[in-house]
């Protein structure tokens, strides 16, 4: 893709968030890309797959997951610091990208077990909807991935946000099998972190893949579709769901049944 435009939405994307809790519209945002406002939408969605706005709101509800673990500012004073003027609107949006409330979110300190249904290569199921398959590749440039477990979901849009439609957790990366998928038009994403692999800082690499819109319908033939993992980029809009969430794999690999002792948010 024209670097030019890899640069203006980079630097939109970092004038987003250095400027969450302010007011920012498509104007401001083709201003600081140096384009039409028309031409920057375009351009935007081509790079990182949703919207200008649609990427501004999941970097302030990605924010807010931050803060609501490193801080003890109240979530009113969270909710205004990333955009917000009302709670309520703010508190919904957060239930429903990331599947649980702000306050549970902070309870259980970001650590949400994994999503329930496990999805094996050889698992089937009978009923409505088609079966997809495939195969989750790892780049030969990426460094190797730790502690090895990928989560690949069906969703909605290019945003890893609210319950997949339907869902595989594997092992490491490798084949997949996800029965019953609806018709529809949707998206495979698949995540996985690399713990402590930066040499020098000790911190976790997310790995990202991502196919899509894939459409779906009822006596298609499945033809098999790959997902290549890389490293995340600054283009690739956050993943919201709390399952996915770094510290959530950091905490299943450094505490011994971590994922086994914790308990389900409101269980």
């Amino acid at each position: 893709m024209d670097e030019l435009i890899l640069k203006a939405v980079e630097r939109v994307i970092r004038a987003m968030q250095n400027n969450l809790g302010e007011p920012i519209t498509i104007d401001d945002m083709a201003r600081t890309a140096m384009f039409s406002k028309f031409h920057f939408s375009r351009m935007f969605q081509r790079v990182t797959g949703i919207s200008p706005g649609r990427f501004l709101s999941a970097l302030r509800l990605q924010e807010a997951k931050r803060l609501l673990l490193t801080s003890s500012l109240t979530v009113a004073d969270i909710s205004h610091l990333v955009g917000y003027n009302s709670i309520g609107t703010f508190s919904s949006r957060f239930r429903m990208s990331v599947g649980i409330s702000p306050t549970s979110y902070r309870q259980f300190e970001g650590y949400v077990p994994p999503l329930a249904e496990h999805q094996s290569p050889g698992w089937h199921r009978h009923g409505d909807g088609t079966e997809v398959r495939g195969q989750v590749h790892q780049q030969l440039s990426a460094s190797p991935v730790a502690p090895g477990h990928v989560v690949v979901g069906v969703f909605g849009d290019r945003i890893a946000q609210g319950m997949p439609v339907r869902h595989a957790t594997l092992s490491s990366p490798g084949e997949f099998v996800l029965p019953g998928v609806p018709d529809g038009t949707w998206y495979l994403l698949a995540q996985s972190v690399a713990v402590g692999t930066d040499e020098h800082t000790g911190r976790d690499e997310v790995y990202v893949a991502a196919l899509g819109p894939l459409t779906v319908s009822a006596g298609m033939p499945a033809q098999p579709v790959d997902l290549w993992l890389r490293p995340r980029r600054i283009f690739d809009p956050p993943a919201l769901l709390a399952q996915l969430d770094e510290s959530m794999w950091t905490a299943r690999a450094r505490v011994p049944g971590g994922a086994e002792e914790a308990a389900l948010p409101g269980a």
